[in-house]
């Protein structure tokens, strides 16, 4: 009779499971809900934060850092000595191009130079004669006139011909290229013997002062305004492997090239830059600044969609609460409608936690509580 009871029951028990399966009744989601969510958090506090933009640069010469030369008329290159990497000092030969017709051309004025100012002599002579005979009485007023007009004539073509001897040697004086300060050698693309065209296309040798180095940051067309020059910046961590670059933003273009999507700013370093020209780097650039606002970690924000959110600890509940956020940083957000400074938001456990769920929170940095069985391990072995 007693193990017929047991099957009845045992019967009964198992109906009313296959009952509740086919409900959709599943007692352990019942279970699950009710369970205590461990969580940590930390309080909402008041603070100043400043924006950052971050922005895609490239280091570059600071001007007048960078000599290129190119020749001053299509030539032939007589001489090259410098090659890439050397050291060059103030006033060393660069290049010296074999421009056709620029010594003749010399010679040709220093020639004309000669024959003026012998024909200025001749005339001043003539000159001084007939005002001699003119106050004898032998001569006439108009020919110390006319010898007053020759020497202003000939004093006229010396110095018109001073002028273009002058201009033969400056010309002449492009044959010859030298450095303009202490420098290395970035890049020659010719040889001696080489012909070349007078266009910016044909370099010839590029010289760098590696010392005077900067860097160029494609700032998006949509951040401009918000940096000023003045304003402190910096390299982020992957791009600088030799340690902290301080930067400074000291020039900002006067003018947007029309569709153009980002915008150079200039950032001058506290110190020599260490990475050859041309080297890309991430640079970040402190933009406005808030005082006295409401700060949470970054790690306290939920995202859902275009809804922002966080989730506030009291009294053993996760209370989801909407926020508006403002400026932030690498660490912390702006919290600018939502929350008061001082509440528990939860940074650590909110993944997937529903509004309003059971938690046990833990304040950020304190230990978390252990399991009931890694106490009862703990009193066993000792």
């Amino acid at each position: 009779m007693t193990i017929g009871n047991w099957t009845w029951r045992a019967a009964v028990i198992a109906v009313c499971g296959v009952l509740a399966a086919a409900c959709g009744k599943a007692p352990e989601e019942e279970v699950e809900s009710e369970s205590v969510v461990e969580v940590r958090t930390t309080a909402a506090t008041f603070g100043d934060i400043t924006a950052v933009v971050r922005a895609t640069g490239v280091v570059a010469p600071a001007p007048g850092a960078d000599l290129v030369v190119v020749a001053p008329e299509p030539a032939r290159i007589a001489e090259i000595p410098r090659a890439v990497g050397e050291a060059v000092r103030t006033g060393d030969l660069l290049v010296r191009f074999d421009i056709p017709g620029t010594r003749a051309e010399v010679q040709k004025q220093q020639a004309e130079v000669v024959r003026t100012e012998a024909a200025v002599r001749t005339t001043r002579a003539a000159e001084t004669r007939a005002t001699e005979l003119f106050e004898r009485g032998v001569a006439a007023r108009k020919e110390v006139e006319e010898g007053s007009r020759a020497v202003a004539d000939a004093e006229a073509a010396l110095a018109e011909a001073r002028a273009a001897l002058s201009a033969a040697e400056a010309v002449a004086a492009r044959a010859e290229v030298r450095a303009t300060f202490n420098g290395v050698v970035a890049k020659r693309q010719h040889n001696p013997g080489d012909l070349v065209e007078a266009s910016a296309s044909d370099l010839v040798l590029r010289v760098i002062d590696v010392r005077r180095l900067e860097i160029v940051a494609a700032v998006p067309l949509a951040d401009t305004t918000r940096i000023a020059v003045g304003a402190p910046a910096h390299l982020d961590g992957a791009s600088a492997p030799a340690g902290e670059l301080e930067l400074t933003v000291v020039a900002t273009p006067p003018a947007i090239e029309t569709g153009a999507a980002t915008v150079p700013f200039r950032l001058r370093a506290a110190k020599e830059i260490p990475w050859p020209v041309g080297t890309p780097v991430q640079v970040e650039i402190d933009a406005e600044r808030h005082t006295h606002v409401v700060l949470v970690p970054r790690a306290a924000i939920v995202r859902d969609g275009d809804d922002t959110a966080v989730f506030v600890a009291r009294d053993d509940k996760a209370h989801r609460q909407p926020v508006t956020i403002g400026l932030s940083d690498a660490e912390r957000v702006e919290i600018v409608k939502g929350i008061s400074a001082g509440d528990a938001v939860i940074v650590d456990g909110q993944a997937g936690l529903p509004d309003d769920a059971t938690i046990h929170a833990t304040a950020a940095g304190e230990a978390e509580p252990r399991e009931p069985a890694d106490r009862d391990r703990d009193k066993g072995s000792r």
